[in-house]
């Protein structure tokens, strides 16, 4: 197959000028926005492809003992597995359908290297072979499976109520770290290894990070770590005066070491019957750089100054969000991390533990008062290797031997002065945007990734961008997915979170 037409598709429109985000009149006292939109939740969550979620959207089965789905009149199609990807599909194994009973699987292989061979130069028939888990009694075919609206039933609800995108990237291959880097500074370049270990080679290459190492400001990393340098939008954010704040399940010590060195032990029975602490240091991208950590994991001072510099440096635990929420005092910009065993992530979360938390937490926010100028969107840090049929157009090349991999031992052609290890976009992910002001009903099929966050970011508050070869500058716009200017609002959808299903 020609790499070039396969690994490039729409490029030119998907990075075409965007028509300018639309200024509202500002209200006294309140932080300038370009949009209706005055407080964003950024629910980030673990490990999961498009095609993994949404392969069959909007067609589930309706098993027996399953909740049910069937799609709203006039739900539009994604680019999903029909016709031949079902019955003569190019892998060595064909797409396979879970359902809600088999929720719980195994972990797969979401290395930077092995997930450029399974896409095989865009032929994307080679998961079994590299993605695929075969350790600890798991079978590499099950990297083909999906689940549908019988199992990820909330999700497909939000997306027959507000919006979705069916072409949204992960901007570069691998695991969650780097996903995590590139949400909050579009830029996996620049890391140090805060800790010489015994192969560090694994984790950075030539000063980028490629897979999970610790972050280095943060008393509760273990195992090789590293710190990063340069500017990420947590930044550009407090530059402005506007408030923001990251908020992750077990950020609260559950006790100290003597010098005050946080203790994070708080920790749930995860979907593989194990525990799991319920924070993951390189879950979180903010302690990574020095002027956004909060090493020994502080309070904030008060709950007025949650999302303002103080103590906490804007890293707290869950439990703040809520205070704030509860005071009227949400900030502007919020990132919210799930405790491990419901952030999805396969081997100790799985999709029904993950939909109590999406559910809760939405629920919880369409009763707030700032739910009337609130965008939330549901996003991913990467696939997990999981099987998704698309090719990612690759807009940043690397060329590293031994590590980039994608076509002839290579992502492309580097180009000079570019950064290494940085072959993107990546797999494709889900987005949802469920929003007063997301159109209806509606797939986004515009191009855009994990940095199209940060842009919007970026544009609504008028921050500026990151530099330094902050992927930022290429992403797409997240706008199609919004109507700022048609007369209704979506209303509230208020669902179940056991079944997914909306309360009656």
């Amino acid at each position: 197959m020609n790499f070039k037409k396969t690994a490039f598709p729409r490029l030119g429109l998907a990075f075409a000028l965007a028509v300018p985000l639309r200024r509202p009149a500002r209200a006294a006292g309140a932080p300038e926005t370009a949009t209706p939109v005055k407080r964003l939740v950024v629910i980030f969550q673990e490990n999961v492809s498009f095609d993994h979620y949404f392969a069959t959207y909007p067609r589930a089965e309706n098993k027996p003992g399953e909740p049910p789905f069937h799609a709203r009149p006039g739900t539009p199609a994604v680019n999903g597995l029909t016709g031949p990807l079902l019955s003569h599909n190019p892998n060595s194994a064909p797409p396979l359908r879970l359902d809600r009973a088999h929720a719980a699987t195994c972990d797969q292989d979401h290395n930077y290297t092995d997930e450029q061979k399974a896409a095989h130069g865009g032929l994307m028939d080679k998961f079994v072979e590299f993605t695929g888990r075969s350790t600890g009694g798991c079978d590499p075919k099950l990297v083909m499976a999906y689940f549908d609206g019988n199992t990820v039933t909330a999700l497909w609800n939000y997306a027959q109520r507000f919006a979705m995108s069916d072409n949204f990237y992960g901007t570069t291959f691998g695991p969650s770290t780097p996903g995590a880097l590139n949400l909050a500074s579009g830029q996996t370049h620049g890391a140090s290894p805060g800790e010489l270990a015994s192969g560090m080679e694994k984790f950075v290459v030539d000063g980028t990070v490629i897979n999970d190492a610790r972050p280095e400001f943060d008393d509760c990393s273990s195992g090789p770590v590293v710190r990063m340098s340069g500017t990420n939008v947590g930044d550009l954010l407090s530059r402005k005066g506007v408030t923001w704040g990251w908020f992750q399940g077990g950020f609260k010590p559950t006790s100290r070491k003597a010098g005050g060195a946080a203790v994070c032990g708080a920790a749930h029975k995860g979907s593989d019957g194990k525990k799991k602490d319920d924070y993951l240091p390189h879950h979180e991208p903010f302690q990574y750089y020095k002027r956004t950590a909060n090493p020994h994991h502080l309070p904030p001072t008060s709950v007025a100054l949650i999302g303002r510099t103080d103590q906490a440096n804007h890293q707290y635990d869950l439990e703040d969000f809520w205070r704030a929420a509860g005071a009227g005092n949400l900030p502007a910009v919020n990132f919210i991390k799930a405790p491990a065993y419901q952030d999805g992530h396969a081997g100790y979360s799985d999709p029904v533990a993950e939909q109590a938390f999406l559910v809760n937490t939405i629920n919880r926010l369409q009763r707030l008062p700032a739910w009337k100028d609130m965008a939330i969107i549901i996003a991913y840090d990467d696939s997990d290797g999981w099987y998704d049929h698309v090719m990612p157009p690759i807009v940043n090349p690397s060329s590293v031997r031994g590590l980039d991999a994608l076509t002839d031992g290579s992502c492309g052609a580097a180009r000079a002065g570019s950064y290494p290890a940085r072959c993107g976009y990546g797999p494709r992910l889900p987005l949802l945007v469920v929003s007063p002001f997301s159109r209806r009903n509606f797939v986004d099929h515009s191009i855009t990734d994990q940095t199209s966050i940060l842009r919007f970011i970026e544009d609504n508050w008028g921050l500026g961008r990151i530099g330094g070869g902050s992927f930022d500058e290429k992403a797409g716009s997240l706008e199609s997915l919004f109507d700022f200017e048609g007369g209704g609002r979506a209303p509230r959808l208020i669902l179940d979170p056991a079944t997914g299903r909306p309360k009656l």
